[in-house]
């Protein structure tokens, strides 16, 4: 090679090596616009499923509404014509695409008021409920399974691991009406120490209050976050567990540093990235409430109104709780997205 070569093989190597930080540079943003139009798409796929897909439930809304008393033919063409349910089928999807990308469900069949204003009456009782068990069993799940890894094999692991996968898998309304049938009713010499259902007592102010929707509250927590915690002490422990092997865990045992402090410091802020996802999910569950808890202990929440919506069909409350539920999982979903590359950059290349 001669010298006059090597000025110019120097040059060749810094733009090879200019290249990929340019490249490196753009690959979040391309990343981000990605994301965010998948989620775009998602969402309009949500909302045409919205419509259509309730309309195969059986059953006649005006004729439900009406409670099965005698109504003319008259009588019911006028109702039909009033929730626009004589329109084309064509002429009711416009209209509902028209309105719901500007924030309007329409107007309750059952409840003859806004669909919004149904959805913001009912959301605090669902984050309340949700947003609590959502803390518990995700810190639960966490910590538990960090341990269970650290000590995989030996009788605590086998406990923790066997009663999450039992709890996991029992259905949470069952779990529910056994707490209601336990703690509520009382069986055996065992009294009822907690409501069967509800938010409230009533006729309780200031301090009292609190405590009486706390009194409500416990039974409905429990059923979530023994259902819910199993999946996050999984997911946390297996992630934990590919992560025991590395080298860099060795080298810093190797330098004297405690057991703790090597899981607290190294292991586990790289084995969560999969407990991160999972927690974005949940998240987002959390504003679509759990349907049938909220049910079996008649918590007024977003979910039990899904519940009574589908009951008539009202359909426009039914279509707006379906799309605020689905947008939920789906943000959440795409922030999680977002957030994977600030955590491990590898992710957006």
């Amino acid at each position: 090679m001669t010298a006059d070569a090597t000025p110019a093989l120097v040059e060749d190597k810094q733009r090879t090596a200019a290249g990929p930080r340019v490249r490196k540079g753009s690959a979040y943003p391309r990343y981000l616009a990605g994301k965010l139009a998948g989620a775009a798409v998602s969402l309009l796929a949500v909302l045409v499923t919205s419509f259509f897909l309730f309309r195969l439930i059986p059953g006649d809304p005006v004729k439900t509404m009406t409670g099965g008393r005698q109504v003319s033919a008259e009588q019911l063409a006028a109702y039909r014509e009033e929730f626009g349910l004589g329109l084309p089928l064509w002429r009711q999807f416009t209209d509902y695409c028209g309105k719901a990308l500007t924030g309007d469900f329409g107007t309750s069949y059952q409840f003859r008021a806004p669909v919004v204003d149904k959805i913001t009456e009912a959301l605090p009782n669902t984050l309340l409920l949700t947003g609590t068990a959502f803390v518990l069993y995700t810190a639960l799940g966490i910590f538990l399974g960090t341990r269970s890894a650290w000590r995989h094999g030996r009788l605590g692991d086998r406990f923790h691991t066997g009663l999450a996968l039992t709890l996991y898998s029992i259905p949470s309304f069952w779990l529910g009406l056994l707490l209601i049938i336990v703690l509520s009713v009382g069986i055996g010499p065992l009294p009822g120490m907690f409501p069967t259902g509800g938010m409230e007592s009533g006729g309780e102010e200031g301090f009292a209050h609190v405590l009486d929707v706390a009194h409500h509250l416990v039974l409905p927590v429990v059923t979530l976050v023994a259902v819910e915690y199993g999946q996050t002490l999984l997911v946390t422990r297996s992630a934990l567990l590919d992560e025991m092997g590395s080298d860099y865990l060795t080298t810093a045992r190797a330098k004297g540093l405690r057991d703790d402090l090597v899981r607290r410091r190294h292991a586990v802020p790289n084995a969560l990235l999969p407990t991160v996802t999972l927690i974005f999910i949940n998240l987002g569950r959390t504003v679509a409430g759990v349907i049938l808890v909220e049910t079996v202990f008649s918590w007024p929440g977003l979910g039990g109104l899904f519940y009574q919506a589908l009951s008539v069909p009202d359909l426009p409350l039914v279509q707006g709780l379906f799309f605020v539920f689905a947008t939920a999982v789906i943000l959440m979903n795409t922030l999680a997205d977002l957030v994977y590359p600030l955590l491990d950059p590898r992710v957006a290349r």
